[in-house]
C-alpha cells in the first residue's frame, strides 16, 4: 500500500481500469458512470467481509465532490511492487461486480432528491390550488344556499302567518278604540255645548223682562271670557241693549263672576236714567258707548269691558295716548286705540272723552289707562272679536318690545 498521499493532485482521470483491486473498500461513489452489468450473478462474498464490510452510505452530490482526490490514493504508484494477490485479493475481485452493481446507488439517490423535490413542487401547486378547491365546493353549495334561501322564505311566512294575524287583530282594536274615543269626545263636546247653553229662566225686573237666550249668551259670554283670561274672578263686565226694547239696559251685577253667571247675576235699566240697584260701578260708561254704537248700527249695541293683563300693561306707560298693533291681522281688525285717563273728580269730561275716543279708534276698541279696554260691537259676539284681536295685538307689541325689535 502507499505510504502516504500523492505530492501532486492526479492531472486527470485514469486512462483506463486499474491493473489491480485495491486492498481497502471504496471509500466513496466513483466519478465517472458505471459500467454495464455482469452477465452473470456475483459469487456470494465471505462472511466475515459482508460483517467487516460497512454498507455505503448515501451522500449528498455536494458531499461526494471533495472525495475525488482520495481516489487518487488507491492508483498505484510507480516504483512500488504491485502486492501479490491473496486470496482475500481473489474475493475482492469477485465482489467487485458486485460493487459496480452497488456503486449506482448514489446516483439512484442522487436521482432520489431531484424526484422529490419534484414531487414537492406538486406538493406545493396544492396549497396555491386550495382556494379553487374550496370554491370549488363553494360553487357546488350554490345551488343548495338558494333552494336553503328559497326555502327560507317560506318557512318565514309560516311564520309570520300568526304574527301577521295578531297585528291584524291589534290595528283592529287600535282602530276600534280610536273610533270609541272619536265618539266620546264628539259625547263630550255636546255634553259641554249643554252645559254652556244650559237653557235659562228669563229674569223679571221692575218692568223688564229678559228673555232666557239673552241670559244664556250672557252665561256663555261670561265663560269664554275667563277661558280666554280676558276676566278673573270679579272683574270685568257684559252688558247690550235689550233687543225687543231698545231704551233698556242689560247688565251683569256688581261683582258678579263671570265664569259662573247665571241668571241672578244680571240687571237692567232704562237709558238716561238711575243705575239700578247691584249694578256695577261704570253703568255710565256702558250707557255711553252702548248708544254710541247705537247711533251706527241703527239698534242693536253691546259692550265688554276686559282687563286682559297685556292690555292693561301697554296703557300703563306715562304720556302714552295711542296703542297701535304691529301685526297685519290687529292692523286690520282694530286699527289705533285711544288711551284716555281715569277721572273720578270730572266724570262728565271723562265720558266726553271716552265717546270721542271711541269714535276715533274706529268705533271698536277704548283703552282707559290702567283700567283694561271697552271693546263694543253690534252684539255680542262681534265685541268678544274685538277684545281678544285687542288683547293679541298687545301681547305681540310687548313681546317685540321686549326683545328689542326695531319695529
Amino acid at each position: 500500500p502507499p505510504k502516504g498521499p500523492p505530492s501532486k493532485p492526479p492531472s486527470g482521470p485514469p486512462s483506463g481500469p486499474p491493473k489491480g483491486p485495491s486492498s481497502k473498500p471504496p471509500s466513496g461513489p466513483p466519478s465517472g458512470p458505471p459500467g454495464r452489468p455482469p452477465s452473470g450473478p456475483p459469487s456470494d462474498p465471505p462472511a466475515d467481509l459482508q460483517e467487516e464490510e460497512p454498507a455505503p452510505e448515501m451522500e449528498s452530490p455536494d458531499e461526494t465532490s471533495p472525495i475525488e482526490p482520495e481516489q487518487s490514493d488507491t492508483l498505484p504508484v510507480e516504483g512500488e511492487p504491485e502486492p501479490e494477490e491473496s486470496e482475500k485479493d481473489k474475493t475482492i475481485v469477485s465482489e467487485k461486480p458486485s460493487e459496480i452493481e452497488s456503486e449506482p446507488a448514489p446516483e439512484e439517490s442522487e436521482a432520489v432528491p431531484e424526484k422529490a423535490v419534484i414531487e414537492e413542487s406538486p406538493a406545493e401547486e396544492p396549497e396555491a390550488s386550495e382556494p379553487t378547491e374550496a370554491e370549488v365546493p363553494q360553487e357546488g353549495t350554490i345551488p343548495s344556499e338558494a333552494e336553503a334561501a328559497e326555502a327560507e322564505p317560506k318557512e318565514a311566512t309560516e311564520e309570520d302567518a300568526p304574527i301577521d294575524a295578531e297585528r291584524e287583530m291589534e290595528i283592529a282594536r287600535l282602530t276600534a278604540e280610536i273610533e270609541r274615543l272619536r265618539g266620546s269626545l264628539v259625547g263630550a263636546a255636546e255634553v259641554i255645548e249643554e252645559i254652556e247653553e244650559t237653557p235659562m229662566p228669563p229674569v223679571v225686573l221692575d218692568n223688564i223682562v229678559v228673555p232666557p237666550h239673552i241670559v244664556a249668551d250672557f252665561a256663555r259670554m261670561g265663560r269664554q271670557l275667563s277661558r280666554e283670561s280676558l276676566v278673573k274672578g270679579t272683574m270685568g263686565a257684559i252688558s247690550m241693549l235689550h233687543p225687543d226694547e231698545p231704551g233698556l239696559m242689560i247688565s251683569t251685577r256688581h261683582s258678579t263672576t263671570l265664569s259662573r253667571l247665571d241668571e241672578r247675576g244680571i240687571v237692567g235699566g232704562r237709558l238716561g236714567g238711575n243705575p239700578p240697584r247691584g249694578s256695577i260701578g261704570d253703568w255710565k260708561v256702558h250707557e255711553v258707548l252702548l248708544a254710541s254704537v247705537a247711533l251706527v248700527t241703527g239698534g242693536p249695541a253691546a259692550c265688554i269691558h276686559m282687563q286682559g293683563p297685556y292690555t292693561t300693561a301697554a296703557s300703563c306707560e306715562k304720556d302714552l295716548i295711542l296703542v297701535q298693533p304691529i301685526d297685519v291681522l290687529g292692523k286690520e281688525q282694530i286699527g289705533k286705540v285711544v288711551i284716555v285717563d281715569p277721572d273720578d273728580d270730572a266724570q262728565e269730561e271723562f265720558l266726553r272723552q271716552v265717546a270721542e275716543a271711541l269714535q276715533q279708534g274706529g268705533m271698536r276698541c277704548v283703552v282707559v289707562r290702567g283700567h283694561g279696554a271697552y271693546a263694543v260691537g253690534a252684539n255680542l259676539d262681534q265685541a268678544m272679536a274685538n277684545a281678544a284681536m285687542l288683547e293679541h295685538s298687545m301681547q305681540v307689541l310687548l313681546l317685540a318690545r321686549q326683545a328689542n325689535l326695531k319695529i
